[in-house]
């Protein structure tokens, strides 16, 4: 794995120097500089494959009514006007949205597209209903920063009965790795900092999840799906959850740590599409997720990890992210349990 530069949301509040934000207030802060939606854009794994959804069902937007949440720069719902939708509503509370007008207005949509600012859960809509809601609400690890509350909100408010969800399911998937080097420059190397002992910022470090790119010959396991969320039923409640997982090392290794990935399914539309955030597929700007255990495993292939991960949007901030994993794993030549808390910030 190689380190990382800070995320676009931080590197976008760093530069602005807000100091005063609440957490809450910095998520939509952050979300106001372009530097952020550049890289959500660029990401053509993430837009290519919403384009794709939208463009190629045509037959399935003509004429309907079209909600975009969290509607950033406005790029899904001119996909959705140049589909042919009879209106887009798109909803953000960031201060894009004025860059947003603008950019609607500069590409002649600004009669089928209509931006309002504000939360999801604030606003009043021109229409009591409508046909179709979109929205790009994933964070790292899937729920981190997550806007999914706000989008179920949003369904249960305003979309008619059989309305469609884009995405309308979504998969959380673990897998465990080997990553000595990284561990290494990262984590250990707080031991001994010139001389002098650091270990309890090691302590810190460890528990703190990264979001980095695995590279796919780090894989050392199968992969777990822990959580499937279909976004056409589910409610908020489904997002605090708990779920065991079972991992079958493919090869005599070490695991240094848990990896979290996500896929995004567009499965109810004529012409279906999907995407995966995971280590073998194309980069996305989501990355994956990387939980380093308290103690390495060496494992032959075949020996089997089983434990539980609990996920929890975090008392003070739910947007930020509570996790708890658990694990057991009985070897030929060690065993080891272990419970480790992380949080995401």
């Amino acid at each position: 794995m190689t380190d990382t530069a800070m995320d676009g949301a931080g590197a976008a509040a760093e530069a602005a120097g807000e100091g005063t934000l609440t957490s809450k207030d910095y998520y939509f802060d952050s979300y106001a500089h372009y530097g952020i939606h550049e890289e959500m854009l660029k990401d053509e794994v993430r837009t290519l494959t919403y384009r794709a959804a939208i463009m190629q069902n045509r037959d399935l937007f003509k004429g309907k009514v079209v909600l975009d949440v969290g509607c950033g720069t406005g790029i899904l719902s001119m996909f959705a006007a140049r589909a042919g939708a009879k209106h887009v509503y798109g909803v953000d509370f960031s201060s894009i949205i004025e860059q947003a007008r603008q950019i609607v207005n500069d590409n002649g949509l600004a009669d089928q597209v209509t931006l309002i600012r504000g939360k999801c859960e604030e606003v009043e809509l021109p229409v009591p209903k409508v046909d179709i809601i979109i929205s790009e609400w994933m964070g790292y690890a899937l729920l981190y920063e997550s806007m999914l509350p706000s989008v179920l909100f949003a369904r249960d408010k305003w979309l008619v009965e059989g309305g469609l969800m884009l995405p309308d399911r979504t998969t959380m998937i673990v897998s465990a790795i080997e990553d000595h080097k990284f561990k290494e420059e990262k984590i250990n190397w707080w031991e001994d900092v010139y001389g002098f002992n650091m270990s309890c910022i090691k302590e810190l470090a460890t528990l703190e999840p990264l979001v980095d790119i695995v590279p796919p010959d780090q894989i050392v396991t199968d992969y777990c799906c822990i959580k499937d969320i279909d976004t056409t039923v589910c409610t908020a409640a489904d997002l605090n959850f708990s779920a065991p997982f079972t991992l079958t090392a493919s090869r005599d290794d070490y695991v240094h740590a848990l990896v979290i990935h996500f896929d995004t399914y567009f499965g109810k539309l004529r012409s279906a599409t999907e995407f995966s955030t995971g280590p073998l597929a194309m980069r996305t700007h989501w990355k994956q997720t990387v939980f380093y255990l308290p103690e390495v495993l060496e494992v032959k292939g075949g020996e089997v990890i089983s434990g539980s991960i609990t996920c929890a949007p975090n008392a003070s901030n739910p947007r930020d992210l509570d996790f708890v994993i658990e694990y057991t794993f009985k070897g030929e030549i060690m065993q080891s349990t272990a419970s480790s808390t992380y949080k995401m910030r």
